[in-house]
């Protein structure tokens, strides 16, 4: 009697350290897939900021050549040169994500220069021979190019976001996203009045 006791307390005891690590091989499992779903936002955002620096890149030749032809659109040459200026001045790391008044702030001043690099090309219809100069239409492929890029570093961005956000917020893996101090990020946003095609005045 006292051995079929002992073994039904051995089987009791065993069953519930077989639980209790089976348990933690989850929660490290679980743990360890929350950090690689970190890492690869980290790596998206990583390459829209690559598409981000490319184009910021080729703003000031691009400002040079049309300087060349468009003497008269002194005011959005400044606009272009002012909305990079304030882009260069921000401070991006992987920690911006974690901040949604910052990430804000990023996407405000990108969304701002395009705004303006929209003027500018505009204005460039205005004048056939800049439009004719293959300096000037070799910056305008790379940069149209560049502005795809961005595009759909953005959509490939968000969708790693949508998969984290959703991995976290759902149980049991959110006890493990909260103990782990994993929060939701960011999405990329259309600007507001992205719908309407931007007004162009000379």
């Amino acid at each position: 009697m006292k051995s079929k006791g002992l073994i039904i307390a051995l089987a009791v005891v065993g069953g519930i350290i077989l639980l209790g690590i089976m348990t933690i091989m989850w929660g490290v499992r679980t743990y360890n897939g929350l950090v690689a779903l970190d890492e690869s936002v980290n790596g998206a955002w990583s390459q829209v900021q690559n598409q981000y620096q490319r184009r910021f890149d080729l703003i000031p030749n691009l400002v040079e050549t049309v300087k060349g032809y468009a003497t008269h659109e002194k005011e959005t040459l400044e606009n272009v040169t002012n909305a990079r200026a304030k882009v260069g001045q921000m401070v991006i790391s992987p920690e911006v994500l974690k901040n949604p008044q910052s990430f804000q702030m990023f996407e405000k001043a990108q969304g701002e220069l395009s705004s303006a690099l929209t003027r500018l090309m505009a204005v460039s219809e205005n004048y056939p021979n800049l439009k004719a100069n293959e300096n000037f239409l070799q910056l305008q492929a790379q940069l149209e190019g560049t502005e795809n890029r961005i595009a759909v570093e953005r959509k490939r961005f968000n969708e790693v976001v949508q998969l984290y956000n959703t991995r976290i917020k759902t149980i049991p893996t959110s006890l493990i996203a909260g103990f782990g101090g994993f929060a939701a990020r960011p999405y990329f946003q259309a600007q507001a009045g992205a719908e309407s095609a931007p007004k162009v005045k000379f």
